[in-house]
Order: structure tokens, then sequence, then C-alpha cells
């Protein structure tokens, strides 16, 4: 197998000057030219502006410390990226963008490199992948078969080998659907974790952006960059982790009669053996009563949730029908038979089905379930279109309708070679220690990740290492006048990262000037720039003793939602202080004002 272009590996290869950006541009323009599903991409970046971008970047020597510097990425061409066209999936609806989405633009800050644009299901409205009158990317381990969609060319993308990681949507599980037939990771987020804002919405109050990643190690990696509140985006909100419990836990199955497989006797046995999975891995199996949940998710298509879709398009659908896939159409158009009085209805409906579902969390702490019934050729989807996407989304339509967090892994493979993956559902706010959870669970399946099946997997993300974790975000930065105070004591550098948004940045009336780190609550910034550093409980022990007053240490909040040990200053010192937050980290503000 070619090089895997999973993040950690790639920053590794960076720091250790084995490959460069433009190494890696190279490669994957060679990749692209070389995959034979050309349904895959809509729009593809040209190769000299991906050039010219790696250069950049190589040029930059604050750029090295990036959390994502020179990982190649793809989007879901429902996502504005400025200067190139957003067409989703229909060409008479295309334009070019004017600026970037809101989540493009903090990945390209975070150091990203922008490859292209995937093809999807028109409108981002169903999850097969052949809905689309740019082609329809199969599945990467056999092209009989779909890829799953809405998020279809993204996932591609992702499993064959062409980019590090990808961006979806996921409103009814066009994010999950395609990352379990492709053998990948699909990240569909807290709702407003990821703002919507430049995404064009197929149901705007249930959208997520969702994150196709080898590991779920890269996709927290990613969620790290993208999320954060906007203002720009009325239903984004801001991170609030909360944990689940990691070494004994309960989990939701399936009750036998509510099982459904399509007659796929192969797609149970891999459940039956994530179960099993799963409960090797601490957790104890519970039988749960999925009515609720299936009632719920009857009600995105089968009532008037469907709406929304006609609100997003409406001035389009009335002038432009005729440009639009027949399936699709069809769907959408069909909502206006709804009334206000229906959709009123249909969330009284939904109250009271959340009541329900509500019962059955008392007795679990995550739900896993297939991603998918079974897996299905295009030729069947062309027959039956609507039927058979419906029965996709069996396990997924109801995620977002209860402000749930999910990840999808994969599970194993058919003895036809074909994947199928499991997802697990947790709360709103669980999706760190579901993705923890859900990396191990994707270890245990031994099936590698994308076409690699014998990928070594990165390890969980997870706040609990050997030592001390400590962030630094001033003079102790590697590269700076006092990192030698870390490295002389034994220290190890783990990676670049962000704080939580609501942190403010300082630079002190001290001599010489020092950075303070100060939490604001209510505060919606980018967040600032740190690093992490292992030390020795014994190192960490001396190199606290001898900090200067005004310093001290305490715990501060990552982008991600881990909480590990940092800088923090006493309140007295802030009086008269700079607020320098703006220029997002010390490195940046130290540039500035070299003269």
């Amino acid at each position: 197998m070619a090089r895997s272009l999973g993040i950690a590996a790639l920053l590794e290869a960076y720091r250790s000057s084995d490959l460069t950006p433009l190494d890696v541009v190279h490669d994957v323009l060679q990749r692209t030219a070389a995959y034979p599903d050309r349904a895959v991409w809509i729009h593809k970046i040209p190769d000299a502006d991906l050039m010219a971008r790696a250069t950049s970047l190589m040029s930059d020597p604050l750029a090295r410390q990036l959390p994502l510097y020179g990982i190649p990425f793809a989007i879901k061409d429902n996502i504005d990226a400025e200067g190139r066209p957003t067409t989703a999936g229909c060409a008479a609806f295309a334009a070019i963008s004017a600026s970037d989405s809101t989540v493009v633009s903090r990945l390209l800050a975070a150091g990203a490199i922008l490859v292209g644009k995937t093809n999807l299901d028109q409108f981002a409205t169903g999850l097969v992948g052949i809905r689309s009158p740019y082609g329809a990317p199969r599945c990467v381990f056999n092209a009989d078969y779909i890829s799953g969609g809405s998020s279809s060319g993204s996932a591609v993308a992702v499993a064959a080998g062409l980019v590090s990681f990808a961006l979806g949507t996921d409103t009814a599980g066009s994010g999950r659907i395609p990352a379990g037939f492709n053998n990948i990771v699909g990240l569909k987020p807290t709702r407003g974790l990821i703002s919507t804002a430049g995404v064009l919405p197929a149901c705007r109050s249930l959208d997520c952006v969702s994150i196709l990643a080898l590991t779920a190690a890269d996709a927290i990696a990613v969620l790290a960059e993208a999320q954060a509140e906007d203002p720009a985006d009325p239903y984004s909100r801001a991170a609030q982790p909360v944990a689940l419990p990691q070494a004994a836990f309960r989990f939701g199955i399936l009750h036998p009669a509510d099982r459904e497989f399509g007659g796929d006797r192969e797609a149970e046995a891999l459940y039956d053996v994530a179960i099993r999975n799963l409960a090797s891995l601490g957790g104890t199996a519970v039988t749960v009563d999925y009515t609720p949940f299936r009632a719920v998710g009857a009600l995105l298509y089968e009532g008037p949730f469907v709406a929304e879709r006609l609100a997003a398009i409406a001035p389009f659908l009335a002038t432009h029908a005729d440009a639009m896939d027949a399936a699709v159409r069809s769907i959408i158009a069909g909502a206006s038979r709804y009334s206000a009085a229906d959709a009123f209805n249909g969330h009284y409906r939904l109250r009271a089905l959340a009541r329900q579902a509500a019962v059955q969390w008392r007795a679990m702490d995550v739900l896993l379930l297939p991603t998918a019934p079974t897996i299905l050729t295009v030729a069947a989807v062309q027959a039956e279109p609507l039927r058979l996407n419906s029965l996709l989304g069996q396990y997924t339509n109801f995620v977002n309708l209860l402000d749930y967090a999910a990840i999808a892994v994969p599970a194993g493979f058919r003895n036809d070679g074909i994947p199928l993956g499991v997802t697990l559902v947790g709360a709103a706010h669980t999706d760190l220690d579901l993705a923890r959870l859900g990396a191990q669970l994707h270890q245990a399946a031994g099936c590698g990740a994308g076409l690699d099946r014998a990928l070594t997997l990165a390890p969980a993300p997870d706040g609990t290492l050997d030592g001390v974790v400590l962030a630094v975000a001033g003079a102790h930065l590697s590269g700076m006048p006092l990192n030698h105070e870390l490295t002389g004591l034994g220290a190890t550098f783990i990676e670049a990262t962000r704080s939580a948004p609501d942190y403010r940045l300082l630079t002190l009336q001290t001599v010489p000037p020092k950075p303070g780190l100060v939490r604001t609550p209510g505060l919606h910034a980018g967040g600032i720039a740190l690093e992490l550093w292992r030390l020795s409980e014994q190192a960490f022990g001396r190199f606290v003793a001898a900090l200067p007053q005004p310093m001290g240490i305490g715990k501060v909040v990552l982008a991600d939602g881990r909480i590990v040990s940092g800088f923090l200053c006493e309140p007295c010192v802030t009086e008269g202080a700079t607020d320098i937050t703006a220029y997002g980290g010390w490195r940046s503000y130290v540039a500035a004002a070299l003269p």
C-alpha cells in the first residue's frame, strides 16, 4: 500500500523532515489522477494553486506549528470555498462562492490544504450516493456497490487514500452511511459544534457538518480545529463536554424483534461481533426498546419535517424543477402538501417520542447500532430508489432530531470483501468520549481503515497519558527562549492544539513581557494556540517549584474538550495588560512585534 495519509503520520513525517507539504501535494495529485472513479470530484483545485499553498506553508516558519500543517482535505460540494463553485450536485444551481464557509476558513487557518470539492446526492438528499448528474461514486472495494450518501465523494476520497480527511454533512445519516460502506470513520458531531455558515442547508435546524477520516483520532483532531461557536450561525453553540464512563459502561443493543438487516445475515453477524467486542472493552450489553427511535426517524421523511428541505431551495425548485434529479425532486416537492399546522403537530409528536426515548437512556450510557442494515448494489437502487434509500436510514434518521452525537466506525467485512460498520450514539456533547470508545471498537474489529485493511490505527484520543500533560502558550513553546526548561527536564512534545474558544491571551506588564492565559466565560473567540508537552510526575514537580511569580499552574480546557494542566496567571497582574487575543497565539504576536 502507498504511504498512509493519516494525520498523525503526516505530521510526524513533517517534523522529522521525511516529507514536506509539497511532497504530499505531488503525491495526492498522482493518486487522484490514477484513481479510476472519476465521479468522486465535482471541482478540483488547480495543481498550481495546490503547489502554491504548500509552498506558502513551507516558507512560513510559524506555520510548522499549526495543528493541521500540510494536511490535505476535501469538502462536500454543498460547502463554500472562496472563488470556487458550489453546485450541491446540480449544475443549474452552481454559483461561485464569495467567501469561505466558517469551517473551511478555520481548517485553512489551522494549516490544512484544500484539494477539491466532492460529489454528493443532489442537495444532500439521499443515503445512496447515486443521485447526482456528476456520476455515482462507488464503494472503494467493489464498483458494483453504492458508496453511500449523501457525502459519497468525501467518503471515497478518504477511503481511497486521496486525502487525509474530508468534510461531509449529516442530517439523516449522510456522513455515517458512506463511512460504513467504505471502511472509515464518520463523526457526526453534536448539532451546532461546527458552524454551518456557508453550508447550503438541507434541513437547517438539524444539519451537521460531519468529518470523514481514517481513524477516530484523526476525526477528533479535525473537530478540535473545526468547532467553535459562530455568530454567523444562529444554531451554533460552544462545546460543553459531557463525560461517559470508560471502564465500566452500559451499552444499548437491539432486541431481536427490532433487528432489520434486509436479509443480510453477514451484516447481522458483524453487528453481533461488535457487541462482543464492546463487551470485551468493559461494557455491559442492555437490550432496549428501539420503537421510539424508529418512530422519530420516520418523522424525518414521512412527516412534515421534510418541509424544511423545501424551505432551503423553494425558489430554485419553482423555476428549475426540470434540472433536478427525479428522486430528489419528488421528495422535496412532496413537502408542499404539509401545512403549518402539520409542522407544529410534528414537533408535538417529536417531543412525546423524545420522552419515550429518554426512558431507554436510563438503562444505557451509549447505544450501539448497525450503521446501515446492509449495503446495496447500484443496480438495485436504480430499480427502487425510494424504498431502498428508506431502508438504509433505519438506524441513522433519528439522531439529529433527538440532538444526539454519533460516530460510525468500521465493523469488518463480509465474505465477499464488502465492509460494513456500526455506530455509537450518545447524548449531546459526548463527542470526545464517544470517539475514544469508537477508536477502541474500531481497533478491536481488526479491519484497518479504507482500502488498507492492514493499517495500524492511531491510539484513541484521551487525556490519561502517562506522566503529566502540560499546555504551554508562551516562551516555553518549541523554539522559544524558555523551551529548554522543558526539554532539560526530559519533556516530550505531544501535539500542537488550541484552547477552548473562551480564553483570552494577554501580554503582562512584567520584565520581560510574558503572556497570560485567562478564561473569560461567554467569549467566543477562536481559541489560543498551545503546545502539549509530557513530563514525568517528578519532572513536573521540579518545573512547578521553579516557576516565578505571578505564574502558576491550573487547569486549561482544550478545544476538543480535554482538560490538562497549563499556565495561568494571578488576577492582580492582568490589570494594565494588553489584550492580544486577536493574534491567536504568542508566536503570531511576537512575529508581528518584531521590527
